[in-house]
């Protein structure tokens, strides 16, 4: 009978290190997650925009083309408040979102998709572009390089400079939204720069958004020959 209860006792004291082991491994390989494996999981929110094809392009081609230019962050020439903007191609670098606020400078590529995502921060290819009349739509992932959207504020002002003009916004409004809402990035008749991101969260994806709306308070369209 001792004997038989002994044994019980040994195997107890074998299988519980053994459990309790497994268990913190698990607990540690989730909390490990490599940001490329967390920044995978970002892409598959509904990030708005056109994923993997861009309706304007004509170009023919299959397949996803990174495009990166030099943009004239220092153009020091003649400006004029009206102008033309260039359309960009799909996955082309076009401009570079900046505010002071935060000391930031994200790239923007024209297109959404999960590569894109990888490279700065995408436009929306049914949004307007920059120049143009209507809603500027421009996401990026919380984990990179809209890291420290949250602390955006009322009243910062915020620029995109691109190659053919410079405009300046003011943020207006704080915002924050569902997965499926479209409220604040579909087109509108003002001009306004929207930026958002996930809503952070300790593990997993979120189905929520937050953001900012910016109001567009000087165009400055580059009257000399644009920057090479």
């Amino acid at each position: 009978m001792g004997d038989k209860k002994n044994k019980k006792n040994i195997s107890l004291h074998i299988i519980t290190p053994v459990l309790l082991t497994a268990v913190c491994a698990g607990i540690i390989a989730a909390a490990a997650v490599k940001p490329s494996d967390k920044l995978k999981t970002y892409t598959n929110i509904a990030f708005m925009g056109s994923l993997g094809s861009d309706p304007y392009d004509d170009s023919g081609k299959n397949g996803l083309v990174i495009k990166d230019n030099d943009i004239d962050m220092d153009y020091s020439g003649e400006t004029s408040e009206s102008g033309e903007a260039k359309r960009p191609s799909f996955g082309e670098l076009y401009a570079v979102v900046s505010t002071e606020a935060l000391g930031i400078n994200v790239p923007i590529y024209w297109g959404t998709t999960p590569e894109i995502l990888e490279y700065g921060a995408c436009q929306s290819s049914s949004s307007s572009v920059f120049g143009l009349d209507g809603n500027s739509v421009v996401s990026a992932h919380v984990d990179t390089f809209f890291a420290d959207l949250s602390s955006v504020k009322e009243g910062d002002i915020v620029t995109v400079n691109t190659n053919y003009g410079k405009f300046t916004y003011t943020v207006t409004e704080l915002i924050e939204f569902g997965s499926n809402d479209r409220k604040y990035i579909a087109p509108t008749k003002d001009n306004r720069l929207t930026l958002y991101t996930c809503k952070r969260e300790l593990l997993g994806a979120s189905d929520r958004r937050i953001g900012v709306i910016c109001e567009l308070t000087e165009k400055a369209f580059y009257t000399e020959k644009e920057a090479e």
